[in-house]
């Protein structure tokens, strides 16, 4: 909760465009007023849209205290446009930014930029690179769950439907992002520790059209495929009508990860096995909440909690 006495920070307004030019923000944001961005990867993504919702709805609740400005792109990769918008924030003097990074590694550089600048930053859903982070002496803490646990509940859980010796492909996420490679270990290791073989590891850049021919494209290879563990709910959505296609439904299992509303048909007749909820709605709000109070008590960047945990949930087929 927002505390009145301690917290008063006033609003830019929500900005959904990607790649605005400075003039256009600054234009938006009051001179001299504390501001809070939210930035997110492509809007079209449920899990996003479910970040950027929560985050709005949270300031509704406190409109008198604070308010938000959320900026998103038009595609999950569209990194280049993500650090355009960094830029642009920081040029137009934003006080605290809350980021969701399109790339861990890539968005090093213009995080940097912002706290030398002497803006707060928060990231959710995806840390940054911590190795470059490091080398720039520099500490951004990461709100969101622990990516590595989720993946071990989902494959333990799929394990528990195997033979030993069974074989499994997993479909990646974005192979820079840290959140992808936490999920790809922690998969194998489950795999591993079950004595699964884990076949082929392929990149569906968190996208259907990319996970969908991933998928097939491990089917192809491995005939006797036994599952294909998603890093999302979008790949795993592709992943089923790659076994569609290749006539395998009901011999291949399928885990996604998200548990974004429109998976629950495919949850509920089982061509999904499980998911994970990692409650989008409380890594948008926690992140901000961090931000402000940092703002408002004038907490110092590297003072701040470095891993604010947010909780995750196995969610099975046939769960009501």
């Amino acid at each position: 909760m927002v505390q009145k006495t301690r917290r008063r920070v006033l609003m830019a307004g929500v900005l959904a465009a990607s790649g605005l030019a400075v003039s256009k923000i600054a234009e938006a944001i009051p001179n001299g007023k504390l501001t809070i961005a939210l930035v997110l990867k492509s809007l079209a993504d449920p899990f996003t849209l479910a970040l950027s919702s929560a985050a709005e709805n949270y300031q509704k609740h406190f409109a008198s205290q604070f308010d938000l400005n959320v900026v998103g792109t038009s595609t999950e990769l569209d990194t280049p446009s993500q650090i355009r918008i960094v830029d642009d924030l920081i040029a137009a003097r934003t006080n605290a930014i809350v980021l969701a990074p399109a790339d861990s590694k890539a968005l090093v550089p213009a995080v940097i930029r912002a706290i030398n600048a002497g803006v707060i930053v928060v990231a959710i859903d995806n840390p940054l690179d911590e190795a470059d982070l490091a080398a720039a002496h520099l500490t951004v803490p990461f709100v969101g769950p622990d990516n590595r646990k989720g993946a071990l509940m989902v494959a333990n859980y799929l394990a528990s439907k195997l033979r030993r010796g069974d074989e499994v492909g997993i479909v990646e996420g974005v192979t820079r992002d840290r959140n992808a490679q936490q999920r790809t270990e922690g998969f194998r290791s489950a795999m591993d520790a079950a004595g699964m073989k884990v076949v082929a590891v392929a990149p569906g850049d968190y996208a259907y059209a990319q996970g969908k021919a991933a998928a097939a494209t491990i089917l192809a290879q491995h005939p006797r495929l036994r599952a294909l563990l998603c890093g999302n709910d979008n790949m795993a959505t592709g992943a089923v009508d790659a076994v569609r296609n290749a006539h395998r439904t009901g011999s291949v299992y399928i885990t996604g990860y998200n548990n974004n509303p429109a998976i629950k048909p495919l949850l509920d007749t089982g061509r999904i096995l499980a998911t994970v909820d990692q409650f989008a709605a409380r890594q948008a709000v926690f992140g901000v909440d961090v931000a402000l109070k940092a703002l408002t008590e004038m907490t110092r960047q590297e003072d701040i909690s470095p891993f604010i945990e947010t909780p995750l949930q196995l969610v099975k087929s046939g769960d009501r």
